[in-house]
C-alpha cells in the first residue's frame, strides 16, 4: 500500500516506541479499541531485539503493528524520525505485516502522567516509560486510525 493510505486492521495490533536504548511495546485490540502496557526491551543488540519483538508476534499474533514517528513539536523531522521509520521497514521486511508509523509527539509526557496517576514517581517510571509510550501511540492510532501511514 503505498505511503498515506491507511487501510482499517481488525484485531490485535502491537506498538513500538523505538529508542536506541530500550524498545516499548504495547498491545490492543481494535474491537475494545484499546491499548495496555506490555513489555520493554532492555537490550541494544539487534538480534536480541528482533528474536524478542518475533517471540511476542508469536504469542499475540497481531494483524499489523505500529511505530511511533517523533517529530519536533512543529512537525518537522526530528533526530531520531529517520531510526523509527527504518525500524519500522525492518519489522515489515522481517515479519511479513503491514506497520504503521503515527506520530508520537508527547506520547512521553503522556505516559509519564498515566504512571503519576497509578503512583509511580521519578526513578521508578524508567523501567515502565517506554511501554507506556508505546501505549499512547497504539491509543492514538485507534482514537485515529486514519493519522497512520504505512511504513
Amino acid at each position: 500500500m503505498p505511503e498515506g493510505v491507511t487501510a482499517t486492521y481488525s484485531g490485535t495490533l502491537l506498538a513500538f516506541d523505538f529508542g536506541t536504548r530500550r524498545i516499548g511495546i504495547a498491545v490492543g485490540n481494535t474491537v475494545s479499541g484499546s491499548a495496555r502496557p506490555l513489555t520493554t526491551i532492555n537490550d541494544e543488540r539487534n538480534d536480541v531485539r528482533f528474536a524478542t519483538i518475533g517471540s511476542l508476534l508469536q504469542e499475540w499474533q497481531p494483524v499489523a503493528l505500529v511505530v511511533g514517528l517523533p517529530c519536533n513539536d512543529d512537525g518537522s523531522p526530528h533526530e531520531m524520525t529517520a531510526h523509527c521509520r527504518r525500524f519500522a521497514n525492518r519489522l515489515k521486511g522481517r515479519f511479513n505485516l503491514p506497520t504503521l508509523l503515527v506520530d508520537e509527539r508527547y506520547t512521553s509526557a503522556a505516559a509519564s502522567s498515566a504512571l503519576d496517576e497509578e503512583g509511580i514517581h521519578g526513578r521508578k517510571q524508567k523501567s515502565l516509560i517506554d511501554q507506556y509510550a508505546a501505549q499512547q501511540i497504539l491509543q492514538a492510532y485507534f482514537d485515529e486510525p486514519s493519522a497512520g501511514i504505512h511504513a
